[in-house]
């Protein structure tokens, strides 16, 4: 069972990492009309409620990995990018939140899913600089599908002020990717 897992996660690592490569291209050309932007859309959520539960689970996982890279990373650098990946995905949770109000909704927050726990238990599990490096891959992975989570809803979502919420998002999220993407080993 175990290997399916991660025989599973690793082609949706290989196929994210391919998309986000598609979609860094495309950030860099400013197109929110192109071919990788339209694949991120597509993969988005478009309901307000998955939306929310989506983007407050990612905003979870960023928290909970980055506390944890504060007590064990091994590299100042790493801990300096957890600290600023905790204020902004604080505020990210704060600003779809105060959106979802805006639009009379207010959904509880919803549980860590299976597979970020997992990720959070392999971090822990983890210490040195294979913490450091394990940290950075998932926070690749994770501002990958975040990224397009953004921007997806951003362009296909069902409430306005979630889309607003969305499109403010997503280019920090790309700040991120772009800052994680540059700490990776050669």
């Amino acid at each position: 069972m175990r290997t399916i897992y991660l025989a599973a996660t690793a082609a949706c690592a290989l196929s994210l990492a391919a998309c986000a490569s598609d979609m860094q291209s495309a950030s860099s050309a400013s197109a929110m009309g192109s071919p990788a932007s339209a694949a991120a859309a597509a993969a988005a959520p478009t309901t307000a409620t998955a939306f929310i539960a989506e983007a407050a689970r990612s905003d979870m996982y960023e928290i909970q990995s980055s506390q944890l890279a504060q007590s064990k990373g091994s590299s100042q650098a790493v801990k300096d990018f957890a600290a600023q990946m905790i204020r902004d995905h604080t505020n990210s949770t704060q600003i779809v939140m105060a959106a979802a109000q805006q639009a009379g909704m207010n959904p509880p927050p919803p549980p860590l899913d299976a597979r970020r726990a997992g990720m959070i238990r392999q971090l822990q599990g983890a210490s040195g600089a294979a913490f450091d490096r394990m940290y950075l891959q998932q926070q690749l992975m994770a501002h990958q599908e975040a990224l397009a989570l953004h921007s997806g809803y951003a362009q296909n979502g069902d409430t306005p002020q979630l889309k607003a919420a969305a499109a403010q998002i997503a280019p920090i999220v790309q700040q991120h990717l772009t800052h994680v993407q540059g700490m990776q080993p050669s």
